[in-house]
């Protein structure tokens, strides 16, 4: 209901402590995955950009930082490179984010607050990441993930251990905040106010086509907006991939293989037997041979049970060590000793003494070795083809450690290299474009977390075993696109500005005609060209609110305009531009909607909280003391957008 107003208050408040709790809480406690991890802010060497307290960030530190928060930021916004991140405000977010970061710590170190060894183990091995097939802690998956992270096991405990930190000191804050019913009363009010006013539009087709441009004002246009051309990095990921299917021949079990497990599983396939058994629990063992009198005398167990106020309990089809685990080894003993329909009892057990009655006893008979095979085989393969794999994966790590290229530990393990397009991040092909295989994507993730010349690394590629080999190729950096493979679309987007510039100039006369006091629809029929009259439009903010993200961009220009005023906003589409009217206000009143009341004072008490954490850092910045080298931090940024001013966000 408040989305209206998250986007009247939003504000560095919001944003800071935001991105602050879930960039760094989030690693410790809701990982799934290690894209959100990078090296720690702290140590490194190299120059220094910040000193907080006894603590320094160097140059080093922070641009891994910076590359590690594209890295995330792009998986939400495909594209996204260094220099875009950098032009819409990263730099500054990820350099006060590591700083805070520290302050926070030292803070934490200064006051006592400590985070053991051992709950960081705790959390290392409870996050999914790091755990094999069987659900466990793997030694090997951890390390092959934090290789893919390009991070260390300490790089990973500080992490986590100053994750933990900051949920200590801000958490509590960041909840424990309500808005007084008095103070979110005007903005429940505020939600179900409506307006009404008109809109008229300048579209581009109401003028003639533009001239097409010379060759010098087609060069100058692609310069201008070298932007709109960029493709993202592209890489090569060389991989070869190792599966079950590879190493079928090692994985078939040979007849003695077969015949020697069905010799060591000899009671497993021997004939057994399967009671159903009906018990009852006494306390007492006078009462309990009362029970099984009665019971013997011909009452139902049910029956006899449900007269001294106790309840019969049923196992059907139990095998004696099934029976054994349920109850006790004592009453299986004595119920697989019986006769079908026999009472036996009382049996003392570890919570008391047991009366029951064998139901029913069902014979299983016994498999013969042609009976197992299908499954003894399918069990031999499973076992054998998981060591085969493992055996594999052994000589390639081998071959990493040693410092083997891709291209040697292919040859010496006899595997088959392939190799993608230059493709983004993201598996896509910006020439050929074309939806990515969803089965490459952990190599490509992986392709991308490495530079061109580290050594290459194994990857995981799906749960029955699968994994890769992968090794980064040649990477092609983010540049636009050259002038002459794009020509005939500059010169569109080239004619398609010219439209809109027209339409402008002719929208801001309006606007002006309209802002001096003339109707909007006099404005209109006087503008010398011929254009849609205006139309009316009533809308509440509740209506808003239904609408989400799709809300029209007339609509979100009249609920933050003053009345009788008008303003001019571009169309969609670049189909021209769009001139909104405000007509009148009608003010909301929730003063008998509790519901509303109550649900605003609860968001807007998390921004409070918001606010109350932000103040509690910035305390905690000035308390410890930050102490920033701007030329550090400017050289630093220069280099991050390859020495040159970064073109502006799209």
């Amino acid at each position: 209901m408040l989305g209206f107003f998250r986007r009247m208050t939003k504000s560095k408040v919001g944003i800071f402590v935001g991105l602050l709790l879930l960039a760094v809480i989030a690693i410790g406690f809701a990982m799934a995955d290690l894209n959100g991890l990078r090296p720690s802010s702290l140590g490194g060497s190299g120059a220094t950009v910040a000193t907080v307290g006894d603590d320094t960030i160097t140059d080093t530190a922070l641009t891994e930082r910076i590359r590690g928060d594209v890295q995330q930021a792009a998986q939400r916004q495909p594209g996204l490179d260094t220099a875009r991140y950098i032009a819409s405000g990263g730099f500054e977010g990820s350099l006060n984010r590591a700083i805070s970061d520290a302050a926070l710590r030292q803070f934490a170190q200064d006051h006592g607050l400590v985070v053991s060894d051992r709950y960081v183990d705790g959390q290392i091995a409870s996050l999914p990441a790091f755990q094999g097939l069987d659900g466990k802690f793997d030694q090997r998956t951890f390390e092959q993930a934090l290789a893919r992270a390009r991070i260390t096991p300490q790089q990973l405990r500080d992490d986590i251990r100053r994750a933990t930190l900051t949920r200590l000191m801000l958490a509590r804050t960041l909840q424990a905040s309500y808005m007084p019913q008095q103070l979110a009363l005007p903005y429940a009010s505020l939600a179900k106010e409506a307006r009404s006013g008109q809109v008229a539009i300048v579209p581009t087709a109401a003028f003639p086509a533009p001239a097409a441009p010379t060759d010098q004002q087609l060069q100058a246009y692609y310069t201008a907006n070298r932007a709109r051309y960029m493709i993202p990095e592209r890489r090569v990921i060389r991989y070869a991939i190792v599966t079950p299917a590879s190493v079928t021949a090692q994985a078939t079990p040979t007849d003695a293989e077969v015949q020697a497990a069905y010799r060591a599983n000899a009671a497993r396939f021997a004939a057994s037997q399967t009671r159903s058994v009906s018990q009852v629990v006494v306390a007492d063992q006078a009462a309990a041979t009362k029970l099984a009198q009665a019971v013997r005398g011909g009452q139902a167990l049910n029956a006899a049970a449900s007269a001294i106020g106790l309840e019969a309990t049923n196992f059907a089809g139990q095998t004696k060590g099934q029976l054994a685990a349920k109850t006790s080894p004592a009453v299986a003993e004595a119920a697989f000793g019986a006769q079908q329909g026999a009472v036996v009892g009382p049996v003392q057990s570890p919570l008391g003494f047991v009366v029951l009655k064998v139901d029913a006893v069902t014979q299983v008979p016994g498999k013969t070795l042609e009976k197992a095979r299908p499954e003894l085989v399918a069990e031999l393969t499973k076992t054998k083809g998981a060591t085969a794999l493992g055996a594999i994966q052994e000589k390639i790590d081998g071959g990493i450690t040693d410092g083997a290229t891709f291209d040697e530990i292919v040859k010496d393990a006899n595997l088959s290299a392939q190799a993608t397009a230059p493709v983004t991040a993201q598996g896509v092909d910006p020439l050929k474009p074309a939806q990515p295989d969803p089965a490459l994507a952990p190599i490509i993730e992986a392709g991308f977390a490495a530079e061109s010349g580290d050594a290459p690394q194994i990857v995981q590629t799906a749960a029955d075993g699968t994994f890769a080999l992968v090794s980064t190729g040649d990477v092609t950096r983010a540049a636009p696109r050259p002038l002459g493979e794009i020509r005939e679309q500059v010169i569109g987007q080239y004619k398609q500005d010219q439209a809109l510039k027209a339409a402008r100039a002719v929208a801001q006369q309006i606007l002006t005609k309209v802002n001096g006091g003339m109707p909007l629809g006099t404005a209109v029929a006087q503008s010398g060209t011929r254009l849609p009259a205006p139309r009316p439009v009533n809308a509440s903010r509740a209506q808003l609110s239904q609408m989400g993200p799709q809300v029209p961009a007339a609509l979100q220009l009249m609920f933050s305009m003053a009345p009788k005023k008008a303003r001019l906003t571009a169309a969609p589409n670049g189909e021209g531009w769009l001139i909104v009217y405000l007509d009148g206000i009608q003010r909301g009143d929730a003063t008998n909607d509790k519901a509303a009341i109550t649900g605003v004072g609860r968001e807007l008490g998390q921004l409070s909280g918001n606010e109350y954490a932000e103040q509690f850092v910035e305390a905690v910045r000035r308390q410890v003391g930050v102490k920033r080298n701007e030329q550090t931090i400017n050289r630093v940024r220069n280099e991050l957008v390859g020495g040159a001013t970064p073109a502006p966000a799209q």
